[in-house]
């Protein structure tokens, strides 16, 4: 039996989707309260929560990690299925970076030129570039363990998606945190870290949900 039919066979035998979506629901929930404990015991809001809440700038960084978080979610429940494919929902992953780069222009069009460079570079490069992975620790575990049930047919693609995914709850968390709030901090740096962690999915992911 050639792989395609097998793929299909087991597209046409597999348990109904609403099982594998019901799966990766447990997944994010599961995912988010790891995150979360994580979060709140070792690292905490910034000290001026309640000035930043008052500000767009702030806001809008979750905008963009919350709509990582959700597009890559979506497009794992097409790929944790035998035959799925990216292209299902997988065009919906260009609104994160597309917001952000809206507000990168935005930013550029109305700070001065000598001011680009201080708000690229932040304060907090370092902790971002480690948090977000250590935050992500936990989705990543718990979307990998997701995708198991539902036999992907392509393990490294599903890996990384589900390094986007489990990138956006943690950067979720850690922008809370963050007390750089340009749009070129966080094109900059964020998305490095959330490299790290996709390519973490992966490799684990090629070798933990091959079939």
């Amino acid at each position: 039996m050639k792989t395609d039919d097998f793929i299909n066979l087991l597209a046409q035998d597999s348990s109904p989707p609403w099982r594998f979506q019901r799966v990766l629901a447990f997944a994010v929930v599961g995912g988010m309260a790891l995150a979360a404990v994580l979060f709140f015991a070792a690292i905490g809001f910034r000290p001026d929560i309640d000035a930043a809440l008052q500000t767009s700038r702030f806001l809008f960084k979750f905008v963009v990690t919350t709509a990582l978080a959700i597009t890559a979610t979506l497009a794992l429940l097409g790929l944790g299925r035998p035959g799925g494919r990216l292209a299902q929902n997988g065009a919906a992953l260009a609104l994160a970076p597309a917001l952000l780069l809206g507000a990168v222009a935005l930013e550029l069009w109305s700070l001065p030129e000598a001011q680009w460079v201080p708000n690229m570079v932040g304060h907090n490069a370092r902790f971002c570039l480690t948090l977000i992975p250590l935050l992500a620790i936990g989705p990543l575990a718990c979307f990998l363990a997701a995708l198991r049930q539902g036999a992907p047919s392509q393990p490294g693609l599903a890996g990384t998606v589900a390094g986007l995914a489990a990138s956006g709850i943690a950067a979720t968390f850690y922008a809370s945190n963050c007390t750089d709030d340009s749009p070129l901090f966080v094109m900059t740096w964020y998305p490095l870290a959330i490299l790290i962690v996709t390519a973490a999915g992966y490799v684990v992911g090629r070798t933990l949900l091959r079939w």
